[in-house]
């Protein structure tokens, strides 16, 4: 089924008789597309819709194909080269199941020694730049843990987010953004030294924030829009009690 997929996108990047979106596209042009498609899985998968998931799922086998077809025209790698260095990869990660030592030395272990073998050997090596923020603050901090600098507990966390609070209320102007991005920072080590991952956190506040705010809408009605914010803020009391 996949060989279908492959001549389509084949067709639709030739240059004669292809596409025109399609056949100008670069790796750039389309991570966006690509990192939205991922955030679809993940939206169809959290509404356990199992259609959506199927439908998003092939949305982000295209992107792969995508990736690939133009990797292919480059000279660079082929679609059945991503598939084997993924296959070698499960391979290599799971010696216990494919190879010959009866336990594993464990997923992170694998992981360091596959990275000290690169050029770039920092613990930091490979945290992905394109992760939602909240996310890659977590995992920079988990690595920079494994070899040592981490709080032994969340008081540490907790001092540096006050600290962090501080300086965001003394910042100037020029360096706010600056200041509130370590606030930002500190509050997700805090998270994670109490066992909350920030990323998930703040989605499920979000649609907490979301259900309730269409909640105190339902209640103003046509003359939400010019209520105060006191009168707005009543509502919101009064979808929190009811628990909205």
């Amino acid at each position: 089924m996949i060989e279908r997929l492959v001549a389509i996108m084949a067709r639709l990047r030739d240059p004669v008789e292809g596409c025109d979106w399609d056949r100008v596209q670069t790796w750039s042009t389309i991570a966006p597309y690509t990192i939205e498609e991922a955030y679809e899985v993940a939206d169809a998968i959290e509404r356990n819709d199992p259609g959506d998931l199927k439908d998003e799922l092939g949305d982000l086998l295209l992107q792969v194909v995508f990736h690939s077809r133009i990797a292919e025209e480059a000279g660079a790698f082929t679609l059945a080269d991503v598939v084997t260095s993924i296959a070698d990869k499960m391979e290599r990660r799971h010696p216990h199941i494919f190879g010959d030592v009866e336990q594993s030395p464990g997923w992170e272990a694998i992981k360091a020694q596959e990275r000290s073998a690169k050029s770039d050997s920092s613990a930091l090596a490979g945290v992905a730049l394109g992760l939602p923020a909240l996310s890659r603050a977590d995992k920079l901090q988990k690595r920079a843990g494994r070899v040592g600098f981490d709080w032994p507990d969340a008081s540490g966390p907790l001092a540096k987010v006050h600290e962090e609070i501080e300086e965001v209320r003394e910042a100037p102007s020029e360096k706010l953004a600056e200041e509130v991005g370590d606030l930002l920072f500190a509050v997700t080590n805090w998270a994670r030294h109490l066992g909350v991952d920030a990323e998930s956190a703040l989605r499920a506040g979000n649609l907490k924030f979301e259900a309730r705010f269409r909640a105190i809408e339902d209640l103003g009605g046509d003359a939400f829009a010019g209520m105060t914010l006191d009168q707005k803020e009543e509502l919101w009391q009064v979808v929190k009690r009811r628990g909205g």
